[in-house]
């Protein structure tokens, strides 16, 4: 546990005793290996398990006074174990929140007693205790053992503690020692098999990397580095640039970057990555060398995290030219989309927008005697970088919704602030004038998102059209009312700013037309500039204001171009809890497109909304102090659930611990708190990392808690929480352990709601995969409800049901429910359909359903054959392969199968084309296709007639056992046609088909004894067999269980024999 804590294991920091183990992949196989070494140290080696520790392990646990049983002596909430050590201290002792344990023997009792907990109890032990093994055995004798050599056996290093005089019982200790050591050595061989696995940086990608970084480092507006430098100038022949001692460690080049916002950086360059060590400046230094930050997959990725400068110019379009200049418009596409790998793919719409986009750009007049000027990224635009602030107002298209905000602080900013707003009012009050700016627009200047949105918000974030009255007169009253209150905002003083703002909030600023009077008047930049005051009224006021207009889909992107977000991201670390709360919840308007998200994250935005989840939201008595303090937790998950439609929010919300806080306030009994919890735990639900987590913090029972609950919304995120999760098996017996599966049902009953139906019944399909779960389905008559769903209901809906009863009839007394309930009709009704994700669901319900005779009369009396097999037809492989898989039951069902397969024209040449597929899932479902289809001579010869032949053994070098298994029974049943078994000999299928008997898949075995028997029926390809070692495993499997394999490896050994008898009488009577 010591090299595998402090190699493989993945740190929040490397600072000895202040880390955290994050909640990666690798960490949580860490924890459950070690935790299945503890559970069974006790039973496996009970000697070295009452071995008392030389120093206790400690850490705050989640375990109370009423978790102890027998053997334990409680009183109050303290418990002490009945076993003592020879001072008299117990073995195990709980004093809350903190527990001792002083040998691997309470250890083991310990997690068994934790229950579902087990993991997070050795993760806050491993956290509390870096080095468990110094604990457990003392330093010097740790330190004696480590000097040894490997090799040293045990009675040598017994006499050698002994010299010493190294404490009682040295052989015990000695055999702990080495029993830890060996487990280390299998967890650190585990992982390296993994990160050897994973892509790894080299010497030349890093030089690549910093000669581009320093190009970046120029004087003027292209600079966003001062500094970008090397501390070594000596290269290895290798390419690196650090010492030899630490080039073991994988490390490359130590650099120093000074950004031109932050203090300089300390970075250490290796193989696994790039990260911050501890202040390496030059070569000759002998310290610095531990990691103080997170690994970054390269600099570029671990300079936007820590500069906001960086980040937000390194994407400027100029740059992204520098590096590929003869491909400027592809490259800038790729830099924004690939920024958030996590997000769906854009809808058709918006590719056709950016293809407009496109065409506009290339029709746009170039500048100065034709040549082709690269304009600078919009988004520098619209916040003023390039030019003056109006000019972002000027260029930004217009929209239905109204801003603002425009001068209300001027005395408090002075003169060169007000001219400033003098000038963007200049333009924003003239309505003609902007519109027509908005025409006249240049490309250059058009708005990122084009290429940027998120797809699971594009309806919503569609740039809209202007909606204007056609002349003053039809403008309500208001509207003027308003522009005359921002004009006092611009010209009052303080006193005069707070009462215009309470003046403002007595007007509908969710109307259209209060938004326009804003916005038209300049009053959105007033609002943005009172944030940057000291008046706390004030910015309170602004942010009421900008909480309600910022629902509009155009002014919240005008807020983040007018770098309004990152003021509202600074009064997130506000001492007045009003504030906090207020620009939360702005937050969480304004983040519903992708470059507000990103703005988030850059400026520090998710880690501070993190912070604001750390409340107490579960006590009964609240004091004044606490209940706004579970505000602001409210506020801040609402916020951090519109920043989770990002994978990289997602990923940054889990660095910043906000797993565990979201854990606690899901204890919440209050449903305007859970509602945003649980939608955040749902939209992050995709990721692995929460998944596990989810399952790791308990969080399963509080979901299936709120599955009871009277609100429907918080209902839907819960089940949609459950579908996510329900892939792994563990949560899917956590929600029969805690009797969710009944609420489940339940919801079926609410058909009205849409979202709720789609979730509740995605959240059945997945449980359904274990058979355990169908039973209690079965129970709840879960079967009868899904299948009347089966018509005049969505595709998202559809597609979950589909997906269930295919589960559910894996079980034999399920296909006759759904053939009385009238579904198999339903079902191939469905195969209609063009939704690739329903088609998938709906032919491996149809399969499993037809193993059932009765069942697969109905399908082919309603055509149902036919309907699949024209599946093959699509252009999906999913498809294809379901549709595949769906046919052999119904060939091997059906009462007159080599008929109906004939009856289709076109289809047996349809399904040999298929095997020259490159997807090995298609291949194997095609090969056993085949395999039923050539059971029918006639089927047979068509089949040899379409060259199945040599399209088979071109496969038999394939290595994946599933494939392998069923291209060997599709070899076996083509053999019995004429002269196919010489066929395959020629085409050199049989020596591969050899090498399938050292596979360890027995049912790999059975099908390729089966097709060598068949094929040692002639004899060259008995020669080529006997050549390339058949008989010997044949032999082995001679004596296996299995019949058939016995039978089949039997006759082939026979007719090798009985060919080897013919050849000796032909030598000898010749």
């Amino acid at each position: 546990m010591g090299l595998s804590l402090t190699r493989a294991a993945q740190w929040t920091t490397a600072t000895s005793g202040t880390g955290k183990l994050e909640l990666t992949p690798m960490n949580v196989f860490l924890l459950k290996e070690i935790l299945h070494f503890v559970e069974q140290f006790s039973s496996q080696h009970p000697q070295e398990a009452e071995n008392v520790f030389e120093d206790p392990l400690h850490w705050s646990t989640t375990l109370v006074a009423s978790d102890f049983k027998t053997d334990y002596d409680i009183s109050d909430s303290d418990v002490q174990s009945h076993e003592k050590d020879c001072e008299g201290h117990p073995l195990l002792q709980l004093s809350p929140p903190t527990v001792y344990v002083r040998s691997f023997s309470q250890l083991s009792k310990l997690v068994h007693l934790a229950d579902d907990k087990k993991l997070e109890e050795v993760q806050a032990c491993l956290e509390e205790n870096r080095d468990p093994v110094v604990k457990i055995l003392g330093p010097s004798f740790v330190s004696t053992l480590e000097k040894e050599d490997a090799h040293t056996d045990v009675l040598s290093l017994v006499d050698k503690v002994k010299e010493k005089d190294q404490g009682k019982n040295p052989e015990v200790k000695v055999k702990l020692f080495l029993l830890l050591q060996n487990m280390d050595n299998q967890l650190l061989s585990k992982c390296l098999k993994e990160i050897a696995g994973q892509v790894s940086l080299d010497p030349t990608a890093v030089k690549n990397e910093v000669e581009l970084l320093k190009k970046f480092c120029s004087e003027g507006e292209k600079r966003v580095l001062k500094l970008v430098r090397y501390t070594s100038d000596y290269i290895y022949s290798n390419g690196c640039r650090s010492p030899l001692w630490r080039q073991v460690h994988g490390e490359i080049c130590y650099l120093v970057i000074e950004p031109c916002d932050t203090e300089t950086l300390y970075i250490t360059c290796s193989s696994a990555g790039v990260f911050l060590n501890g202040g390496i400046k030059q070569e000759e230094e002998e310290s610095g060398y531990e990691r103080t930050s997170d690994m970054y997959k390269d600099l570029v990725t671990l300079l936007k995290s820590r500069s906001p400068h960086f980040a937000e110019n390194i994407n400027k379009q100029d740059f992204a030219v520098q590096e590929l200049p003869s491909t400027q418009k592809i490259q800038h596409v790729e830099l924004v989309d690939v920024e958030e790998q996590g997000q769906p793919q854009r809808s058709y719409e918006q590719q056709e927008k950016n293809v407009h986009e496109k065409a506009r750009q290339q029709h746009t007049p170039n500048k100065a005697g034709g040549e082709n000027k690269y304009e600078p990224c919009p988004r520098w635009k619209n916040l003023g970088l390039m030019s003056p602030c109006g000019k972002a107002e000027e260029n930004k298209p217009s929209k239905s919704s109204g801003e603002e905000k425009s001068g209300e602080i001027q005395e408090n900013l002075g003169p060169g602030a007000k001219s400033k707003m003098k000038a963007e009012f200049s333009v924003s009050s003239f309505p003609g004038r902007l519109s027509s700016q908005k025409i006249k627009t240049p490309a250059g200047s058009m708005p990122v998102e084009a290429f940027s949105e998120s797809s699971s918000e594009s309806e919503e974030e569609e740039e809209q059209p202007e909606r204007r009255p056609e002349s003053n007169t039809d403008l309500p009253s208001e509207y003027w009312q308003i522009q005359k209150l921002v004009k006092y905002l611009k010209g009052g003083d303080q006193t005069a700013t707070v009462l215009t703002l309470c003046a403002m909030m007595d007007f509908n600023l969710m109307q259209e037309t209060c938004q326009l009077a804003i916005r038209d008047v300049g009053g959105l930049e007033v609002l943005i500039n009172l944030l940057d005051t000291d008046e706390v009224k004030c910015k309170i006021g602004s942010l009421k204001i900008l909480r309600k207009i910022s629902h509009n889909v155009q002014i919240r992107r005008t807020i983040v171009d007018m770098g309004g977000l990152q003021s509202i991201v600074k009064i997130l670390d506000s001492p007045v809890k009003d504030l906090k709360a207020l620009a939360a919840k702005t937050v969480a308007n304004v983040a519903r497109f992708r470059r507000a998200r990103t703005t988030v994250r850059q400026y520090g935005g998710i880690k501070k909304l993190v912070k604001l989840l750390d409340c107490v939201p579960n006590l009964a008595d609240l004091t004044a102090n606490q209940e706004k303090d579970v505000e602001v937790a409210r506020c801040g998950a609402l916020a951090l659930w519109s920043c989770s439609k990002s994978t990289k929010n997602k990923e940054a919300i889990r660095k910043a611990g906000g797993i565990p806080l979201l854990g606690r306030l899901l204890k919440s009994p209050h449903e305007n708190m859970l509602i945003p919890v649980v939608g955040t735990l749902q939209e992050c639900a995709s990721e692995e990392s929460y998944r596990i987590a989810i399952q790791m913090f308990g969080m399963i029972k509080d979901l299936v808690k709120n599955l009871s609950s009277d609100n429907d919304e918080l209902q839907m995120h819960c089940a949609s929480a459950i579908f996510k999760c329900a892939e792994d098996k563990q949560t899917r017996d956590l929600v029969r352990k805690y009797s969710g599966l009944q609420p489940l049902v339940l919801l079926l009953s609410k058909s009205d709601n849409k979202q709720l139906l789609a979730a509740a019944t995605g959240a059945i399909w997945k449980c359904s995969i274990s058979m355990e779960n169908v039973a209690k389905f079965q129970e709840y008559k879960a079967l009868e409800t899904l299948v009347r769903l089966l018509s005049d209901q969505p595709e998202e809906v559809l597609v979950n049901v589909v997906g269930a009863l295919g589960e559910f009839a894996l079980i034999p007394a399920n296909k006759a429910n759904i053939r009385k309930c009238g579904g198999i009709k339903s079902l191939v009704n469905l195969l209609t359909g063009t939704n690739q994700a329903l088609l998938v669901n709906v032919t491996k319900a149809v399969g499993a359903c037809a193993t059932d005779m009765d069942n697969m009369a109905i399908i082919d009396q309603l055509d149902g054959v036919r309907l699949v097999w024209s599946l093959l037809k699509n252009p999906s492989a999913d498809v294809q392969s379901s549709a595949a898989w769906a046919l052999c039951p119904c060939i091997k069902n059906a009462k007159d199968a080599g008929e109906m397969v004939r009856s289709l024209v076109g289809g047996l040449e349809l399904i040999v084309n298929l095997l020259k597929s490159t997807n090995n899932e298609v291949l194997a479902s095609i090969c056993a296709a085949i395999a039923k289809i050539a059971k029918d001579k006639e089927n047979l010869a068509v089949l040899t007639d379409h060259g199945v032949v040599p399209l088979l053994a071109k496969l038999t070098n394939m290595t994946d056992d599933r494939l392998r298994r069923h291209l060997a029974e599709a070899i076996g049943h083509c053999c019995m046609w004429g002269s196919n078994r010489a066929s395959f000999g020629d085409a050199g299928a049989v020596a591969p088909l050899v090498r399938y008997l050292k596979s360890k898949d027995k049912a790999v075995h059975q099908s390729t004894a089966m097709a060598l028997y068949q094929l040692s029926k002639n004899p060259n390809n008995c020669i080529a067999m006997h050549e390339k070692g058949v008989v010997k495993p044949l032999i082995h499997f001679m004596g296996s269980d299995d019949e058939t394999l016995q039978e089949a490896a039997a006759g082939c050994v026979r007719n090798v024999r009985l060919l080897a008898l013919a050849n000796r009488n032909a030598l000898l009577f010749r």
